[in-house]
């Protein structure tokens, strides 16, 4: 099946889902589509929310696709990778609708990240985290200003600092990522319909606003999000990293 990013919009709810068959990994290409699609419906007078949710029973997202990032070989090449997710979170960010994500599943990496730029998240008990970047010689540098937003910036350094275990949806809930769990899909996604058409009723001006206030403070989040992604594409060439990643590609 080839990755898509579709939308549907009812009830004044926009739901964005993507698909990618690795895992709901995002290449370069589909983190521009998508930032492309939440611009869109963000600026939708018919559009009072918008639910981000990820297609399939396994994984809400295993984050940046790994066979781009093997492909990686200049300065030029690694900034544009990791400003992909620059540009995801800074379009949520700035978003003027209230953005609530559905997290079926685990997720990695720029995946945590998605998460932490969403303003209310639902999820099943079996969506641990991970971030992973510092296994493979880099950082989750462009990500990190999002989930310590959410999480705190103890929790970041427990998350990132402990890169091969994964951390339990009830501990992700415990910090604030996550604002629902679920022990069924089917619950979930019940509690996702009538939060959202609860939330999609009231005065638009209202939500607007209350977005704003959410959101207060990051507005240097323009050049941060870059600068980091900088760091992280100039690491990505490091000797270290490439034999990491060829360690990791012969698995």
């Amino acid at each position: 099946m080839e990755p898509r990013i579709t939308t549907t919009i009812q009830n004044h709810i926009a739901i964005i889902s993507f698909f990618h068959p690795a895992g709901n990994s995002f290449p370069s290409l589909q983190l521009q589509q998508l930032t492309q699609e939440i611009n869109q419906v963000g600026k939708s007078e018919n559009v009072h929310v918008i639910v981000l949710k990820s297609e399939g029973e396994g994984a809400f997202c295993a984050g940046a696709s790994f066979d781009e990032l093997l492909q990686v070989s200049n300065l030029e090449e690694g900034n544009h990778f990791f400003s992909g997710f620059a540009n995801v979170i800074n379009a949520m960010r700035k978003c003027p609708k209230l953005i609530i994500g559905r997290a079926q599943g685990k997720a990695v990496g720029g995946g945590v990240g998605l998460l932490a730029a969403c303003d209310y998240v639902l999820a099943h008990e079996n969506a641990a985290i991970k971030l992973s970047e510092l296994a493979i010689g880099i950082g989750p540098f462009v990500i990190e200003p999002a989930v310590t937003k959410k999480i705190g910036k103890t929790a970041m350094a427990a998350m990132t600092l402990e890169a091969t275990q994964w951390k339990s949806a009830a501990w992700a809930n415990e910090k604030g990522l996550f604002s629902q769990l679920f022990s069924s899909v089917e619950t979930l996604d019940e509690t996702l319909l009538q939060f959202s058409e609860q939330l999609a009723s009231y005065n638009p001006d209202a939500l607007l606003e209350m977005k704003k206030v959410l959101w207060e403070g990051t507005e240097h989040w323009d050049t941060l999000l870059y600068e980091r992604a900088a760091i992280s594409g100039r690491l990505v060439l490091s000797d270290f990293t490439k034999k990491a990643l060829a360690q990791f590609k012969q698995k």
